[in-house]
């Protein structure tokens, strides 16, 4: 599989549910159907949540991955405004 380039970064390190997924929510809002946002994230509860919250609002995961002991990348298509 091709690695994806994400279309915009956010670095929410430091911030709790439900921030990190408030800000995750803004961030892919400002974006166009099919762009990808990359999250970088490290509470723990929001490396499951995000995603969830992002399906349940119909866009895609394309890949939640544990970089570290303590952080997380996400890749999020924006499927539908």
């Amino acid at each position: 599989m091709n690695e994806v380039t994400p279309d915009k970064k956010i670095d929410i390190r430091g911030l709790v549910c439900p921030y990190t997924f408030v800000r995750s929510k803004l961030a892919i809002e400002g974006m166009e159907i099919g762009q990808v946002l990359e999250v970088l994230l490290d509470y723990e509860d929001a490396s499951i949540n995000i995603p969830k919250s992002m399906q349940d609002h119909g866009q895609s995961v394309l890949k939640v991955d544990k970089i570290n002991d303590k952080e997380w990348i996400l890749l999020i298509r924006k499927e539908k405004d």
